[in-house]
């Protein structure tokens, strides 16, 4: 059992990153090894004990919902044919009855909108949040961590790495005020800094734990950055109510969402897979004639 029950997976962005590919198939749809980016972030809630899912979406992305739901005609013929090990993959992909909400977004209004929709089936009761863009390769479940950190402290909680102090600008950084044993107290977030004027080299990934007071601050502050409603605004509107934590995850990250952080990933992934190690391996040390590599 844990004290976080719920999770909210922002998906309504267009992935322009990944263009052209993206033009039709939605990026968390786009596929990593063997499955799509957004069954990475579903098993890892799964594994830190989450058992309702809320996806924000848009128009248009039935693709999600297809996913998570019985393919019977599948199934059957997968069974009919005795693939079972083809039909045990599939297990996965199913979502009990009544875990799954689809929430629609209708046009990008930011993070902090996204969340914000999510109120009614979230109620009085800290939740998680999971941007599947960025994906976690860890020991221990990323999200498992972060529970277990956050049981003892409440609030806000934020995972996050050390980066160099050059590419702050690229992040959302963390304004620490102390540190013990890789747990961070905040006064909050600073939303890409300058390096010159970063308040620590502590980057902010997408898993957050956030307290329902949260909402009320959703509420109550305007647009930010863009003209949309951020997240980050949020967090530090409500730092009188709730404590802001980081906590530095055990684990690598890949920003999916971008075409560099996808292809780290796969190999990274692929290394990790009993049936492509081998290859892979061979591929990325050059050793493999270039018609193999093609084949």
């Amino acid at each position: 059992m844990t004290h976080i029950r719920k999770a909210v997976f922002p998906v309504a962005g267009m992935g322009t990153r990944l263009l052209p590919a993206t033009k039709s198939v939605p990026k968390e749809m786009i596929t990593l090894i063997d499955r799509p980016i957004i069954q990475y972030a579903v098993d890892e809630a799964r594994a830190a004990g989450i058992e309702e899912f809320i996806f924000v979406s848009s128009a248009g992305k039935s693709a999600l919902e297809d996913y998570f739901d019985t393919a019977a005609a599948l199934e059957r013929h997968l069974a009919d044919k005795g693939k079972h090990d083809a039909l045990e993959k599939l297990a996965c992909t199913r979502m009990e009855e009544g875990k799954m909400s689809i929430l629609r977004q209708d046009r990008p209004r930011g993070l902090g909108h996204a969340v914000r929709l999510a109120r009614r089936l979230i109620g009085d009761e800290p939740f998680a949040v999971l941007l599947p863009d960025d994906v976690l390769k860890s020991d221990v479940p990323v999200l498992r961590q972060m529970i277990d950190a956050h049981a003892d402290l409440g609030g806000h909680m934020v995972a996050t790495m050390a980066v160099p102090k050059s590419e702050t600008r690229n992040y959302g950084v963390l304004d620490v005020t102390s540190e013990r044993g890789g747990l961070f107290r905040a006064r909050g977030l600073v939303e890409k800094p300058a390096p010159e004027r970063a308040p620590s080299r502590q980057a902010v990934v997408g898993r957050y734990i956030l307290a329902p007071s949260i909402f009320a601050q959703l509420d109550r502050i305007g647009p930010g950055a863009g003209g949309e409603l951020q997240l980050t605004d949020a967090i530090n509107a409500d730092t009188r109510h709730a404590p802001v934590h980081g906590l530095q995850f055990e684990g690598t990250r890949f920003d999916c969402g971008s075409k560099a952080g996808y292809v780290k990933a796969t190999v990274a992934f692929a290394l990790d897979h009993p049936d492509l190690a081998r290859a892979i391996d061979s591929a990325v040390a050059g050793r493999a004639p270039r018609q193999d590599l093609a084949a």
